[in-house]
């Protein structure tokens, strides 16, 4: 009888220490021990890449460049001009209507929309135009009204009045990577196209 109760016995505690290590391990991956996270190392600092929102991302990154800038003229930056820019970019993109014709030799874009947007599209759009100008592949040309602007793109070019069309108002607007030197400058308080 003793021997039995020993096995009893013998059985029952394997029994709870099988039932002890499954529930510590059950359905955790190696590394989720609950009860061991206290004793590991700490985790590596985690560095974040994106930093919000475009408009705060860009403010951002400009903020980083001027700090590390030994040069910058701390007199003479201008972030809110630069955020009042980046606002007129948002409203351009997401809130603009565009309505584009074809023309024999490229495209009349008429872009338009409420009243904070009419007045973005007034400060952007001519400004923009005369960068696309500088390419000599293209002539780009804009007539402000009370309800937008027309931007009107044109070419002699076959292949380019293709290029023009595909682009569209919005591809135009984004067209050429003269941006971010452009925000700098406006950053730094010094005169770049006025947009």
């Amino acid at each position: 009888m003793t021997s039995t109760l020993t096995l009893i016995a013998t059985l029952l505690l394997s029994g709870t220490s099988l039932a002890v290590a499954q529930t510590h391990s059950s359905g955790h991956v190696p590394g989720m021990d609950h009860a061991a996270h206290g004793q590991s190392a700490p985790p590596q600092e985690v560095i974040l890449t994106e930093p919000g929102q475009g408009a705060f991302a860009a403010l951002s990154e400009v903020v980083r460049a001027l700090e590390a800038d030994p040069e910058t003229d701390w007199s003479r930056v201008d972030l809110a001009g630069l955020r009042a820019h980046l606002v007129d970019m948002d409203r351009v993109i997401t809130d603009t209507i565009v309505d584009e014709t074809h023309l024999p030799d490229g495209l009349s874009a008429m872009a338009t929309g409420d009243a904070a947007t009419i007045a973005a599209l007034h400060r952007m759009v001519p400004a923009h135009a005369a960068q696309l100008t500088r390419e000599d592949r293209w002539t780009a040309t804009t007539i402000a009204t009370d309800d937008g602007v027309e931007l009107r793109v044109t070419s002699a070019d076959p292949a380019t009045v293709a290029r023009i069309r595909a682009l569209g108002f919005f591809g135009l607007m984004a067209s050429q990577d003269h941006h971010r030197a452009h925000h700098m400058l406006m950053a730094r308080g010094e005169e770049a196209h006025a947009h």
